[in-house]
């Protein structure tokens, strides 16, 4: 396909020029503008694959057409022309998002090489924005059409194609896994492994020998090498999921592949090399980790290279009736259901919730609507939640005429019920399940939690 270049110099025989240079090498056609006013007015017409920018013109210079180039057209690549020897401009360039500079005079080789370079990255760009439009429809996909979505998927589209360490915060349920793998799906290792790691759930002592792998004698019971699964994640991506609940221990070793992308096997006294792309979540407060001396501040530093925030649920209301129906046609189809509507009251209800747990307590609730739902429409009865606005006004259940022909035992314990689903329930979607992260987040033993989950009949199973 015919790239589309935007040649912009107030020398016009400096565009014709880099059209008489660029075309007959590169597949492209070159457009000229004479200043920027005139650049600006030709890029409201038409799309363009790069700009070519000289930093010096009389009106508006190249930075200010750099700067509402990047506000207004935020993937299109730019290059700045800048006078020979004159670095201290080419850095400024870079830094307000100019993708090259090349120095005037320039040689025609060199020029070639650069031009060609700025076109393969847009050409990413476009690719990694097509894929993520067609990965919409797909059941694992992220789903948001709101502002702060929208940050996020430039985000993604941004980074997918390089190597740098990633760090997605958020809080649980807002979508940390499906980010990771937006991000290796989008990238040039999408062909390769991508290893998840689920840190909490493996024991300290356990996690190094499973990242690092080990030599036969290590330990009582290796009775043979065993490959770590960082060793598993060569060539691909490792997604280090909640990696703020790891010890000092693990960090420091952690720090050592971040730093010099090499492992050490327990019992092994060689290290090896591994080509892998990282990628680190949490739904921590590091800073106050690091605080607390719980998060060493030089693995905080080389994992948060390129930070992404995902925001929770109640941030972005707009998009719960398009995750709501994308979900409820994801699980109908699943539990092989005729497809089911969503009655107005319902999604009204679901958007006064302030859904502690996020998009993943707001798909166990809707699996339980679709369960419970004898109809084609989810209404008020099949979802297990209450209305906040009613319960904020009055005291639970005082004056509802449900509770009034029952005794006081009666009542209480009808009460508790539904109090223990609605606060143990989004206790467990934050944690996925996991009772013991549940029991931490209440506050309680983890025996105690058992026990009440046990009288209120409370699954762990429907919240992973």
């Amino acid at each position: 396909m015919t790239a589309l270049i935007l040649a912009v110099d107030d020398e016009q025989d400096m565009t014709r020029l880099l059209q008489r240079t660029l075309e007959p090498e590169i597949d492209c056609r070159v457009s000229r503008a004479f200043s920027a006013k005139m650049a600006l007015s030709i890029l409201e017409q038409e799309v363009f694959d790069l700009v070519i920018c000289d930093i010096r013109m009389p009106g508006m210079g190249g930075f200010e057409l750099l700067e509402h180039i990047k506000t207004h057209y935020p993937d299109l690549t730019v290059v700045m022309l800048t006078a020979f020897g004159n670095i201290e401009s080419a850095v400024k360039a870079i830094k307000k998002g100019a993708y090259d500079f090349i120095p005037k005079p320039f040689e025609q080789d060199e020029i070639i090489f650069k031009i060609q370079k700025a076109l393969e990255r847009s050409l990413l760009l476009k690719e990694n924005k097509r894929l993520l439009k067609e990965k919409a429809t797909d059941p694992f996909e992220l789903i948001g059409k709101s502002e702060p979505m929208q940050r996020v998927f430039d985000q993604i589209n941004l980074i997918a194609a390089s190597d740098v360490t990633v760090l997605i915060t958020g809080e649980s349920g807002t979508g940390k896994d499906l980010t990771a793998r937006s991000i290796h799906a989008l990238s040039p290792r999408k062909d390769k492994p991508f290893i998840p790691v689920n840190c909490p759930t493996i024991p300290e002592h356990i996690l190094e020998s499973e990242l690092f792998g080990y030599k036969k004698g290590a330990f009582t019971n290796a009775t043979r090498d065993k490959e770590g699964l960082f060793q598993e994640a060569d060539k691909g991506t490792i997604f280090l999921d909640e990696i703020g609940d790891i010890g000092p221990s693990i960090q420091t070793k952690l720090l050592r592949v971040l730093q010099e992308k090499e492992i050490k096997p327990l019992g092994s006294t060689k290290v090896k090399k591994v080509d892998i792309r990282i990628i680190a979540s949490t739904n921590r407060n590091l800073k106050q980790k690091m605080a607390d001396n719980e998060f060493r501040q030089d693995f905080f530093y080389r994992l948060n290279v390129l930070p992404i925030e995902l925001p929770p649920l109640r941030d972005r209301i707009t998009d719960i009736p398009l995750i709501c129906e994308h979900l409820v046609a994801k699980h109908c189809k699943k539990m092989k259901k005729k497809l089911k509507k969503i009655s107005s009251e319902v999604m009204d209800l679901l958007m006064k919730q302030p859904w502690p747990g996020n998009v993943r307590e707001l798909e166990n609730i809707l699996v339980q609507g679709i369960l419970y739902s004898k109809n084609d429409t989810l209404l008020i009865c099949d979802i297990p939640i209450k209305d906040l606005a009613q319960t904020t006004k009055n005291l639970p259940g005082l004056d509802n005429n449900s509770l009034a022909s029952l005794s006081y035992k009666e009542a209480k314990e009808k009460i508790l019920r539904e109090f223990n689903h609605d606060y143990i329930g989004a206790r467990l979607s934050m944690s996925k399940g996991n009772i013991t992260r549940a029991a931490k987040h209440c506050r309680m033993d983890r025996q105690a939690l058992q026990q009440i989950m046990k009288r209120f009949d409370i699954d762990p199973k429907l919240f992973r």
